[in-house]
């Protein structure tokens, strides 16, 4: 299909491929007026909200954000070279309240608006026409338009470019959940593997029958509502009311708690200046290294720095009398310390109490040689650490917490530019920075009084034999509980090679460059798809988690520098120039 004008094909037409066109529409005067351009958009979910964000889906799942902290507009905090086009964050345009935790058909509603913003805010010639159906394939030469194949098309989409904005994927089963899958079938259990909530069937799950669930992120947040409230039962203040159709489950993790609660205060004074000990200085010297550098050596103990001085910044500004020195002082010493444990000693000798001291290493694993004697004690346990994590997010004595978060978004936008990091670290952040709201923390603890949820522990193993599942963990030792059903509550996680997504997986297959994390390969400066060799294909792009240049999410908090966005606008003006040059080559 071609009309002889430029086009521009955008594979995925989610909240990514949406923030992609919006820097096309604001950069378009500048860059490319007065020419013609077709733009295809090829999804086979509603533009603007895609898979995830679809409103076709239950009213009970919510957003992990508040209304106030969702936005798809940029503003002066974000380092681009393209103008800022401010819009409304979710909580102006649905007017809510600014902490309300909106369910994802609101903001698929808001995605939807943006997207009809957007490509009314396009300059006259250019037209974007949506194609719901899957991509199966893109070919061409490296010199030459590209040919996008869609699912039930004979012929393909030509292109002069191709920008792939393909959002979260499933994944084929990796050789465990395979195995665990043959097992479910021989002897007639239960097994649904890593999958998006929203979409799995979980009719399988009978009512009163214990449930293995393995992970406790978001994930499992939605399995837990949809399988309580979803299926009838509903909570009074405190209380959970059954009804009775809701089976029983059994959640463990590696840390074998949830998420921290989302904080539920206003930040008041002074933010930390920050980036401080990890900003581009620092991330231009370790890209700048001949022998690369590993994460755990060279960039945490910057990133734990940073967090510290965050944390520290706060405590002395907004809580003084718990400290023992000047800030002055302190911030020199810190500033000078070489190592761990220098600044441990700085920080034992000004700040008195061990809870006002930032421990990232508890954060991380709080139930780390944790012992409990019984079940029973644990689910006690449990319980009390979760109210604990409550009243500390939800009070602004611990502010310090507040600006670990900021410290947090700063380093997340820093390393963006440093690629394929591996997986532990978006684990932390989304530990720390990205868990449920409070009232879902608060169902839980509900259920868990009803007897409806039931915690395993740390360092949760299941195996398979004798018929049955089987659950134990470290933290209550030589205990195990029986099931016909486990579920695996986390996404899938799609490498280049097992992903079922047939046009990435093939793109690969034909010498695109993947990362030792099974990531697409692209160049950190405008998302070119790069090589095997380290070349950039000139015509084609990609963004967003299925490439070593994520970023924390398609849209964000308004005044935070949105990494995303930074990258979706020098997609745009990249992809722009080349083909303002392309039509000026074609008229001469």
């Amino acid at each position: 299909m071609s009309t002889g004008r430029p086009s521009l094909v955008i594979v995925g037409a989610g909240p990514r491929g949406t923030g992609l066109l919006e820097r096309i529409a604001a950069n378009a005067p500048e860059l490319y007026a007065g020419s013609g351009l077709d733009i295809h958009l090829v999804d086979p979910y509603p533009v603007g909200a895609g898979r995830i964000w679809r409103e076709e889906q239950s009213p009970l799942l919510w957003m992990n954000s508040q209304a106030e902290d969702v936005t798809m507009f940029t503003d002066e905090t974000v380092d681009m070279a393209g103008p800022v086009r401010e819009g409304p964050t979710l909580h102006e345009w649905a007017q809510l309240d600014e902490r309300t935790f909106a369910d994802r058909q609101r903001q698929g509603a808001y995605l939807r608006w943006v997207y009809e913003r957007t490509v009314a805010a396009l300059p006259p010639g250019i037209t974007v026409r949506h194609h719901a159906r899957r991509a199966l394939r893109v070919g061409g030469p490296r010199e030459d338009r590209q040919r996008v194949w869609l699912e039930g098309r004979t012929r393909p989409l030509l292109a002069d470019l191709v920008v792939l904005t393909l959002g979260h994927l499933d994944a084929e089963l990796d050789d465990e959940q395979r195995d665990v899958a043959a097992y479910a079938r021989e002897n007639d259990l239960v097994h649904l593997p890593p999958d998006f909530t929203a979409d799995s069937d979980l009719s399988a799950l009978a009512p009163g029958e214990p449930v293995l669930v393995r992970g406790f992120g978001l994930a499992f947040v939605d399995l837990m509502v949809l399988l309580t409230e979803g299926r009838g039962g509903r909570h009074e203040g405190e209380r959970y009311l059954p009804s009775g159709r809701e089976p029983v489950l059994y959640v463990g993790s590696r840390r074998g708690v949830p998420y921290h609660s989302k904080i539920d205060y206003d930040w008041v004074g002074e933010r930390p200046p920050l980036p401080r000990f990890f900003g581009p200085g620092e991330v231009d010297g370790l890209l700048a290294r001949t022998d690369g550098f590993d994460f755990r050596r060279d960039v945490w103990p910057l990133v734990e720095k940073e967090l510290g001085f965050a944390h520290y910044h706060r405590l002395f500004a907004a809580h003084p009398e718990r400290t023992r020195i000047a800030w002055t002082d302190f911030e020199e010493k810190y500033a000078a310390a070489d190592g761990g444990a220098e600044i441990q000693a700085l920080v034992a000798a000004a700040v008195p109490d061990p809870a006002d001291r930032l421990d990232l290493a508890a954060l991380d694993r709080p139930l780390d040689g944790v012992r409990h004697t019984s079940y029973e004690e644990l689910q006690s346990g449990l319980r009390g650490y979760i109210e604990d994590d409550l009243r500390r997010r939800h009070d602004p004595s611990h502010s310090p917490d507040l600006a670990v978060f900021l410290g947090l978004l700063s380093v997340y936008g820093q390393l963006v530019r440093l690629g394929d990091i591996g997986s532990w670290w978006h684990g932390f952040f989304s530990f720390l920075a990205s868990g449920p709201p409070g009232p879902r923390l608060r169902q839980m603890l509900a259920l868990s009084r009803a007897g409806i949820l039931k915690f395993v522990g740390a360092d949760m193993t299941v195996t398979a034999e004798d018929g049955v599942f089987r659950a134990g963990s470290a933290t209550v030792p030589g205990v195990t509980i029986e099931a016909r059903a486990l579920v695996e509550a986390r996404l899938p996680h799609p490498t280049v090679e097992r992903t079922r997504d047939t046009l990435l997986r093939e793109l690969y297959a034909e010498g695109a460059a993947g990362t030792p994390e099974g990531l697409l390969a692209v160049d950190p400066a405008d998302g070119r798809v790069l090589d095997r060799s380290g070349t950039p294909h000139p015509r084609r792009f990609a963004l967003g988690p299925h490439t070593d240049a994520r970023g924390s999410g398609a849209f964000t908090r308004p005044r935070t520098g949105g990494p995303a966005f930074r990258q979706n606008d020098a997609t745009a003006r990249a992809a722009l120039s080349f083909l303002r040059a392309l039509a000026c080559r074609t008229a001469a």
